[in-house]
């Protein structure tokens, strides 16, 4: 039977922890540290192009970054990784690419260099406070206002894959192009229900979460990787050692993000 949580944040976290702890990649397959820059000698600008869940967790890790390194000045870029890959490809001067999903960071292997998996996630059911729709399970996402995230993003792929497993047809009302956007509807009543990442919903108080049957299943995978073309290559290559790192690793596992 699903479990329905309302408003509990902390018993969600704990919940997509055990979950991804078992889909966890051995340690030992992510690289060392790159050696181009060490703490504290990069600067400049860095442009980080990031998947929207990814949002809380890398506005914190910027913040540690720079304060490892205060001669760097990080700016973030979030949307769907789909959205975000294209800007990439188009010429966008993007210097690290974060993405929700491998099939992404793939459309990216002419330009990303030795992409890395970082975090894994899983999805929920958001509902708005109250929820209004009586939503229980996969199967009532048929009967409700559903929005879903488009299926070209990551999140739109993985809840195709798990409203298929659980044999559930949805008419969605609305298919976003990025997570934030449906938490966004759901949030604010536009909709009965929504799909998004276990991660999205942690501290918010506008909506209840209910954790489906064959969530666990159904794990994104994030890889992360410097740009061949990056301006700022050494701040990069700094970037990405740091969220590959045991700092980074444990601002990610705050945010409720598995290990790789």
């Amino acid at each position: 039977m699903n479990r329905t949580l309302r408003r509990s944040a902390v018993v969600v976290l704990a919940a997509v922890a055990l979950v991804l702890a078992g889909c966890a990649a051995p340690a030992g397959d992510a690289p060392s540290p790159s050696a181009t820059a060490e703490q504290g000698t990069v600067s400049g600008e860095l442009t980080v192009y990031a998947a929207a869940s990814l949002s809380g967790a890398f506005d914190a890790i910027a913040e540690a970054f720079v304060a490892e390194n205060p001669d760097v000045s990080v700016s973030p870029v979030y949307d769907g990784s789909s959205t975000l890959v294209t800007q990439i490809l188009e010429g966008a001067p993007a210097d690290v690419f974060a993405s929700a999903d491998e099939a992404n960071m793939d459309k990216a292997a002419d330009v990303a260099v030795a992409p890395t998996l970082f975090a894994s996630n899983t999805l929920v059911i958001a509902v708005p406070a109250g929820n209004p729709g009586g939503v229980e399970t996969l199967a009532d996402l048929a009967d409700v206002t559903t929005v879903l995230c488009a299926p070209e993003v990551p999140c739109g792929a993985a809840s195709a894959k798990l409203l298929t497993a659980a044999g559930v047809t949805v008419e969605a009302a609305s298919l976003e192009q990025n997570v934030t956007a449906v938490l966004t509807k759901v949030a604010a009543s536009e909709a009965d229900a929504g799909l998004v990442y276990a991660t999205d919903v942690i501290g918010r108080e506008d909506v209840e979460v209910i954790v489906p049957d064959g969530a666990g299943e159904v794990v994104n995978h994030y890889p992360i990787a410097a740009l061949s073309d990056a301006p700022n290559a050494e701040a990069a290559d700094a970037f990405v050692a740091f969220v590959l790192s045991e700092a980074g690793q444990k601002i990610l596992a705050d945010f409720g993000f598995g290990a790789p």
